[in-house]
């Protein structure tokens, strides 16, 4: 039997993790606690732009024309529990207010909210950036909070989205995480992903706290390289040196590559400078 999937969360990370679930071959819901939201992808329109997006929401969602019908949007936990085997929480962890920490408030409302109607065997999947411990944590609850008990097991699968680039790196990613507790919860994250894994994209198991430390590691390693390229362009206005010149002459090094080695103002964006405040 395919597995169906489920994603909780219709922003920039859960919006295309659905619609590129869809294009894998699967029958997909997305939850959402906003009414408008779920309306609007449920007649096509993407809230964000994302280049790629749109075209394969057309592609898929229910009640288009020509469409494959197998994504649709809804608002009820107890139909999203009903329908899914493998749930995906893909809520934002915004900067705390005030604080450097991340906000779990969304990721705890996300599984809060579905557990109580998870009655059969499951497998619900963090995507989320969070801190260390996060993941254990959950799934005590999960497993307190449904009625399956520990049937209802979790895991941890981050995401590695670029800005521009979400579509491609969701369907043809450069590598799998999944951070489980169990044979079976490894089984049915490599059937979600059998076809990027039949690709050749590596797919890394790990326990829970390696998981939730690949994300930060890498964002806090791009942070790193941005921040040492720009301390060296003033090192080079002092000496009078070209630091463009000097950046493509260390990128010719394949220990260090091109990418993240211009020099600028600084790094920005939606997620790196929270999610390096909050690791």
């Amino acid at each position: 039997m395919t597995l169906r999937i489920t994603v909780i969360g219709t922003g920039y990370l859960g919006a295309t993790h659905a619609a590129c679930m869809a294009e894998l071959g699967f029958e997909v819901l997305g939850l959402d606690i906003d009414p408008e939201k779920v309306a609007a992808l449920s007649a096509g329109r993407v809230p964000m732009y994302e280049p790629g997006l749109g075209e394969l929401l057309l592609k898929h969602v229910a009640g288009q024309q020509g469409s494959t019908g197998r994504l649709r949007f809804t608002t009820s936990p107890q139909e999203l529990a009903d329908f899914g085997d493998v749930h995906f929480i893909c809520v934002n962890t915004p900067q705390k207010k005030g604080e450097f920490a991340a906000d779990m408030s969304y990721v705890d409302a996300a599984l809060d909210s579905i557990a109580p109607y998870l009655t059969r065997p499951t497998l619900v999947v963090g995507k989320s950036t969070v801190p260390v411990g996060s993941a254990a944590r959950l799934a005590d609850r999960l497993a307190e909070l449904a009625p399956a008990g520990a049937d209802a097991e979790l895991a941890w699968n981050p995401e590695f989205l670029r800005e521009g680039y979400a579509v491609g790196d969701t369907l043809h990613p450069n590598r799998l995480v999944a951070g489980v507790r169990s044979e079976r919860a490894e089984q049915l994250l490599r059937e979600v992903y059998a076809t990027p894994i039949a690709e050749g994209v590596p797919f890394v198991v790990t326990d829970f706290p390696t998981a939730e430390l690949v994300k930060v590691a890498a964002n806090s390693f791009l942070a790193t390289k941005i921040s040492f390229i720009n301390a060296m362009a003033e090192v080079c206005e002092s000496a009078g040196a070209d630091v463009v010149r000097l950046s493509q002459a260390l990128a010719h090094d394949d220990r260090i590559g091109a990418k993240f080695l211009g020099a600028g103002l600084g790094f920005g964006g939606g997620c790196l400078p929270k999610d390096i405040r909050a690791f």
